[in-house]
């Protein structure tokens, strides 16, 4: 393609256009007369490159008018159009980001970007139910601050066991590349640092985790290098709430959120699915971060809400299941059972054995308090692993107890509550899964050691099918599930198990069914790796993992139930376990949860009753889930000294009226916690932002990138152009690839064949998805625009074109793709004639592409930035005196069919001569221009209401002239000319 070529200047303004190796490119703020920063016409920032006037040929030029070469008909002139707007990889819109994401954001999830953007500062709560999508919501807003030049970093505060997913999530949907902050990664992180020089100043964007970077060691630095960004994830986790849970570990995260918040200008989005679970003290402190003054609101009166609102979103899959155009495929009912089983005799003569051991070490008060404190735990966490499996079990017997390290009863109880109870926010810095240990000393010399080695002897005897009643039961389960359709996650307690557990069903499963366990004993990345190979393939698929999967993992495209082999003794734990496959994204309308339990084990039955079963009904009753209240432990304790010390079964508890008043005591204050979550629902619910705000933006969004039935019918259209065999179906349709041009399948992604293209998500692995941000319908959108531009100028030969290189691509993409243009035809077309009944008088529409230069100021001081858009402009009558039309009456003319056939030369003649009109249009062309960008500049300025000082200095400019794309002719059919085809 050939441009025009002016005289050299001796500068370029930012957004305009010049000719430099072969190709267009649009100059960039920051550009100075003997190096002009530019990128390629129609590309993205990752083909920015730098040009040297003094040292290359750079001259100023104009996008050349198509040519009666270009002609085509109706249908090739819509492919142009929408591979243009898809093919955008930035707005000019006031939400920059948005056309270079690789997410396609739900109408719901718009709504925190938007409380976000009309702060100066962002100060914001998110806490959507889970499943929601509240990362999503979240990288939202950090793309967005990053691309308008409000944020200069940003730091992701998280568990170290979410960080890798984290990092994933930013690079693969937001093009943010993070490095994690981990202690397994500071030191090379820290090698060649300045002297004086913190990582995060050398490192724009990190993923930290929150437990390394709280110590008071590593924190100080943090805070003076912290980026003006931050996001912490699960931040209910880190603000202390009076009552001691969570222990130092919880008190430090609090401090550091304290200092980073007392900047006034640092952003900061806190994430949370839990922000109020029925302790005021701990929301208090939580809202706090946002402002200070928050913390002292009086949370009963309705004004709380009120000042609350623009800085607090929370809803529940009820309130945006169906919000605006848009329904979100929640899976819609969440089918759950029990499955009992009993011991059988020799496994139940191994648990008196163990009874009998615990309650004599429990009872023995010789070595004192503290060291009965010891035994004590270490009894429950032998009753717990026996429960569980012989193997953990066999584990638990052979090691040494952690709270035997203990100097003071209170360490004593620490360690123990962390090791043995299910704590969601105690100090270790991922939840644990290794066997806990009930040796009370460790002492090979020690009068019981020999006992416990025998016990350990006999678990170990116990394993397989033919003592494990469990495992029988399991077996059972997931051959059930799997022949329904159900691909499981079988959640164990311990690393022990959960091999033991795997282990056997490789077996009983047979070959045609693949089985992995992922445990903590496995990095992060790891875990993330072994499932991926488990899902690899179509073959059915069982994951067997302990609780380091439970928490922010998403499953939900490969598994659809969940079976939980041992019993959490939290509920909350349970919730999060089947929250990784009952989320956005699940493919299955209804999910599965399987509890297993022992009718016989006791402690199976005290936790199943006092919590699971309890907390299944006030979730019912409520509609809402709440934590265990802290009496929680204490009566789980209780009952446990009962089965201890009492030697009483579950069935006598009841008769005991302590324990009876501590379970109705623990009702009471779960139902209190609950009644109390469900109001705060209700009186903070969302509501600075209203729907038809949000729709009016999204509408605006989608004009600008394309809807999604403009991307279904482009890519339906462009597949069947390009030799695809295209077959329809109730969600989508499917397209050969194997007779596509040679070009576009090497662009594709994902190439089976055929390619599912489903019409929304979610969709199965390596299927495309008819949106603009799927990489297989962005593959076929820049082949489509290369494939048209590049043949503007029929006299360039191939391999000038492969110099060039297509619009709208890489020069990397171009080399690929180009050698195929010149053998096939484009599909799109730059110009085109047709006879319709949709028009009365000649009437001509133009494909105009406009760059604009925007000034975005903000606390810092304005920022320059160049953006594109697209218009279609419309007019009848001669180009020396056109008569315009409005934006409707261009919309029913784009959606005009053809009425009758025209003559090649008559068409060839018609289109020459609207050709040639194209420059009287010139002033026309520039005056709208300069309409558009006083739009766009009022969107900015609606989308930035309340952020006055932001609002302020705002510009939108065009630049002059518009690229004329495309230019196509609508005749009427003549009177008495009966209808027939183009």
């Amino acid at each position: 393609m050939t441009a025009g070529v002016e005289a050299v200047p001796t500068a370029y303004a930012a957004g305009t256009l010049v000719r430099a190796r072969g190709r267009e490119w649009v100059v960039l703020p920051d550009s100075t007369p003997d190096f002009l920063l530019a990128r390629p016409l129609g590309g993205g920032s990752d083909d920015v490159a730098g040009l040297l006037p003094e040292l290359e040929q750079v001259a100023s030029a104009t996008f050349p008018p198509p040519t009666v070469a270009d002609l085509g008909d109706a249908a090739s002139a819509g492919l142009l159009r929408t591979a243009l707007r898809i093919g955008f990889r930035s707005s000019a819109g006031p939400f920059r980001s948005l056309a270079s994401l690789a997410v396609e954001p739900r109408s719901y999830q718009y709504v925190p970007l938007l409380m976000a953007l009309r702060q100066e500062t962002v100060r914001l709560l998110i806490a959507d139910d889970v499943g929601i999508g509240k990362t999503i919501e979240a990288g939202l807003i950090a793309a967005e601050l990053l691309a308008q030049g409000d944020a200069g970093g940003l730091s992701v505060l998280c568990s170290p066991a979410l960080a890798e997913q984290w990092q994933q999530e930013l690079r693969t949907k937001f093009a943010l590349d993070a490095e994690l902050v981990l202690p397994s990664t500071v030191t090379r992180l820290e090698r060649g640092l300045l002297m004086g020089e913190s990582l995060f100043e050398r490192h724009r964007i990190t993923v930290v985790s929150t437990d390394f970077i709280k110590s008071p060691r590593r924190r100080d630095d943090f805070v003076r290098a912290c980026p003006d960004l931050v996001i912490v994830d699960e931040a209910h986790t880190c603000v202390a709430d009076g009552t001691g849970v969570g222990g130092r570990g919880r008190t430090l995260r609090y401090e550091l959120l304290q200092r980073l918040a007392v900047d006034p200008q640092r952003h900061l989005v806190l994430v949370t699915a839990t922000p109020h679970s029925g302790a005021d003290a701990g929301f208090r402190n939580l809202i706090g971060l946002l402002d200070p003054s928050f913390a002292a609101l009086d949370l009963a009166q309705t004004q709380a809400a009120a000042e609350l609102a623009p800085y607090y979103v929370q809803r529940r899959r009820a309130d945006i299941r169906d919000y605006l155009d848009q329904t979100t495929a929640f899976p819609r009912d969440r089918e759950s059972r029990e499955e009992a089983y009993q011991l059988t005799a020799d496994y139940r003569r191994l648990l008196d054995r163990v009874l009998a051991y615990a309650r004599e070490q429990v009872a023995d008060a010789v070595d004192g308090s503290l060291h009965q404190r010891v035994r004590w735990w270490s009894a429950l966490a032998l009753l717990r692993a026996l429960a569980s499996s012989p193997a953990a079990a066999a584990a638990t017997l052979r090691t040494r107890a952690a709270s035997a390290a203990a100097t003071s009863l209170a360490e004593a109880d620490a360690l123990g509550r962390a090791t043995v109870l299910d704590l969601a926010d105690s100090d270790a810095a991922e939840i644990a899964d290794a066997t806990p240990g009930a040796d009370p000393d460790g002492s090979p010399a020690a009068p019981h050691r020999r006992r416990l080695l025998e016990l350990a002897r006999a678990a170990e005897a116990l394993a397989g099918p033919k003592q494990d009643a469990k495992l029988v039961r399991l077996t059972k389960v997931v051959k059930g599930l799997l022949a329904d359709g159900y691909d499981p996650i079988v959640f164990a307690r311990f690393i022990d198990t959960a091999d033991y557990v795997a282990a056997h069903l490789a077996g009983a499963l047979g070959r045609g069914v693949q089985v992995a366990s992922v445990t903590g004993t496995l990095p992060p990345a790891e875990r993330v790796q072994r499932i991926a190979e488990l899902t690899a393939t179509d073959a059915r698929h069982v994951l067997v993992a302990t609780d380091c999967l439970s928490e922010g993992v998403n499953l939900q495209d490969a598994f659809a139930a969940v079976v939980h082999y041992d019993l959490p003794w939290t509920p909350s734990r349970l919730d999060q376990r089947e929250g990784r496959v009952d989320r956005f994204g699940q493919t299955r309308d209804v999910v599965r949860a399987v509890t297993i339990y022992g009718t016989d084990t006791m402690v199976d039955g005290i936790v199943l009753d006092v919590l699971l079963r309890r907390h299944a009904a006030i979730r019912a009753a409520t509609g809402v889930s709440v934590p265990v209240p802290d009496s929680g432990d204490s009566v789980v304790e209780a009952l446990m000294e009962g089965l201890l010390l009492r030697g009483q079964q579950p069935e006598q508890f009841e008769f005991n009226l302590g324990l009876r008043e501590k379970t109705e005591e623990l009702d009471r204050a779960w139902q209190s916690a609950a009644a109390a979550e469900k109001r705060s629902r209700t009186k903070f619910a969302q509501r600075s932002i209203h729907p038809e705000a949000v729709e009016a933006e999204v509408a605006e969004i989608r004009a600008s990138l394309g809807t999604a039935g403009d991307v279904a019918a482009f890519a339906e259209q462009a597949l069947r152009g390009l030799g695809a065999s295209v077959v329809g179906g109730e969600d989508g349709f499917t397209a050969t690839t194997s007779t596509l041009p040679l070009g576009l399948r090497d662009a594709l992604p994902a190439r089976p064949n055929p390619l599912p293209w489903h019409a929304d998500w979610p969709a199965p692995r390596g299927h495309a998805v008819l949106v603009r941000t799927d990489p297989q319908v962005g593959a076929l959108a820049r082949y489509v625009l290369d494939a048209a531009l590049d043949r503007s100028d029929p006299g360039v030969a191939a391999g000038d074109r492969v110099a060039e290189g297509p619009i709208g691509s890489s020069a990397e993409e171009s080399v690929a793709g180009s050698a195929q243009l010149s053998a096939l035809p484009p599909v799109a077309r730059r110009a085109g004639v047709m006879r319709t009944k949709a028009v009365t008088v000649r009437t001509t529409a133009l494909l105009v592409r406009y760059r604009f230069h925007l000034s975005l100021p903000g606390r810092d001081g304005a920022r320059t930035q160049v953006a594109e858009d697209a218009a279609v402009l419309a007019f009848t009558g001669p180009a020396h005196a056109p008569t315009w039309l409005d934006q409707a009456q261009v919309a029913a003319l784009l959606a005009a069919t053809p009425d009758g056939n025209i003559p090649a030369d008559l068409a060839r003649d018609r289109a020459g001569k609207a050709l040639a009109e194209v420059p009287l249009l010139a002033a026309h062309l520039d005056t709208a221009a300069d309409e558009s960008a006083a739009r766009l500049l009022a969107a900015h300025r609606r989308v930035r209401a309340g952020a006055g000082a932001v609002r302020r200095g705002l510009s939108v400019t065009a630049q002059h002239p518009a690229d004329v794309l495309g230019v196509y002719l609508y005749l009427p059919v003549p009177a008495g000319t009966a209808g027939g085809g183009a």
